[in-house]
């Protein structure tokens, strides 16, 4: 995990070869450098989940209210970069597995909640989710393109595809009725 003293490090890492560019993660997250050995291959970010997609509130099933008081159990997978100057054939399928397998502990650690699901967006004009399928991720839907303060009905920012990860088999009945 990246630490207070690493924190510059994993920012200026995310700044200059992360296609966003670095921006703070919302509310609760965690950082994590992926090294081979010594050297830092690859860095994940986590933080709070999208507050409304209606593309992953349709495959939860679930109703605002519901959403309002158990968002906190879903954990967003913000940031995914492999260094630039890294070659190594199903490495990000293999950091997507070994995260899935990590996090829900070290959340819990953090923050004492245990995830039931994680989400993230790919830029369908730029990515295909091909590692995320890989690893069994769940493509559930697209986004509209408005971003989080976009006007309702223009498109203001890239269409994503919405995937998530069950962390949880009773993920469904846990996000109603938690």
């Amino acid at each position: 995990m990246v630490t207070k003293a690493s924190s510059s490090l994993w920012n200026e890492y995310i700044e200059r070869y992360h296609y966003l560019g670095y921006t703070p993660l919302p509310g609760a997250q965690l950082r994590y450098f992926i090294r081979a050995g010594e050297q830092i291959v690859a860095l994940t970010g986590f933080g709070a989940a999208a507050w409304q997609t209606a593309s992953k509130d349709r495959f939860i099933g679930w109703n605002h209210d519901q959403r309002k008081k158990n968002l906190y159990l879903i954990v967003n997978n913000a940031k995914f970069l492999i260094l630039p100057w890294v070659q190594s054939k199903n490495m990000a399928s293999k950091i997507l597995s070994l995260t899935t397998r990590h996090l829900p502990g070290d959340w819990e650690t953090r923050y004492n909640v245990r995830p039931v699901l994680m989400e993230t967006f790919v830029q369908k004009d730029r990515f295909a989710g091909t590692s995320y399928r890989a690893v069994n991720w769940i493509l559930c839907g697209e986004t509209k393109g408005r971003g989080k303060l976009g006007i309702a009905g223009k498109i203001s920012v890239p269409i994503k595809d919405v995937w998530v990860y069950l962390l949880e088999k009773r993920f469904k009945y846990l996000l109603k009725n938690s």
